[in-house]
């Protein structure tokens, strides 16, 4: 049974993708940035609102996603 990975692995992983991708600049976190900025700016186009973004990226406070 396969087990899930540690916060760690998933760095080095993402890590070593970005370095065979040649990607520089990139990280584990950048990608997930990406995705709650991308998510922010484009909720409302199917009705949804900053609240559904913050359960989303799993934020506890909305004030942190709206920096997004």
């Amino acid at each position: 049974r396969r087990q899930p990975m540690h916060p760690a692995s998933v760095v080095k992983w993402f890590r070593q993708i970005y370095f065979e991708l040649g990607y520089e600049g990139c990280s584990s976190h950048s990608g997930r940035r990406s995705f709650v900025t991308y998510a922010a700016r484009s909720i409302y186009k199917v009705g949804g609102s900053l609240k559904d973004v913050q359960q989303l990226a799993g934020h506890r406070s909305l004030e942190t996603t709206q920096a997004y």
